[in-house]
């Protein structure tokens, strides 16, 4: 008798290393959409909605989302509130991150901020995304801590391409205030100094 040994998938990867609860928010990641838009749209902001276009549709992602290594342009938008007194659709200033390689996988960095997201890129079974893996420096600290050395800074989503030259880094469940958090990444020839 022959047993046939299933390789692993591609997702079994980033699984290894992700907590039971980020799993559990990637795959609740279409009920964010729906909550978080639901939420921006009842709570007055159907017109913001609707002027982001692809970067709020929850089906706009596209094969090959990986994005080449160097700066961008990035800006997040947070959707959603579990607090009503707090707004349901809040646009950030836009900031510079950063794609690199680190080892087999990418890395994505923002640069500047209080809070300054960092974390690791993970191939997925879904050709559409890849999986982020990462944490949050605070304020003056030189970086952030590795994900899952501090739990409370975790932070896990995918990226998806959009449209040619434009990623998205969607946050779903974010530990903060809001229902997903949406950062939109376009690349720049030259970061300012």
């Amino acid at each position: 008798m022959v047993v046939a040994i299933k390789p692993p998938s591609k997702a079994d990867y980033w699984k290894r290393v992700a907590s039971a609860g980020d799993i559990d928010r990637i795959a609740r990641l279409p009920s964010a959409w729906s909550t978080a838009l639901g939420e921006a749209r009842t709570r007055g902001a159907r017109e913001e909605v609707r002027k982001e276009g692809r970067l709020l549709d929850p089906t706009a992602a596209l094969a090959r989302p990986t994005p080449t290594p160097g700066s961008y342009s990035c800006r997040m938008i947070r959707l959603g509130s579990a607090d009503e007194k707090a707004p349901a659709f809040e646009r950030f200033k836009p900031f510079f991150c950063y794609v690199q390689e680190d080892g087999e996988l990418l890395t994505i960095i923002k640069q500047t901020g209080s809070q300054r997201p960092a974390g690791r890129l993970w191939e997925d079974d879904d050709p559409t995304r890849l999986v982020y893996l990462g944490s949050l420096a605070l304020g003056e600290e030189d970086g952030p801590k590795a994900y899952g050395e501090d739990p409370k800074r975790d932070m896990a989503g995918v990226l998806q391409r959009i449209a040619p030259f434009v990623w998205r880094l969607v946050i779903p469940w974010p530990r903060g205030n809001s229902r997903l958090d949406v950062y939109e990444l376009t690349p720049v020839a030259e970061q300012p100094k």
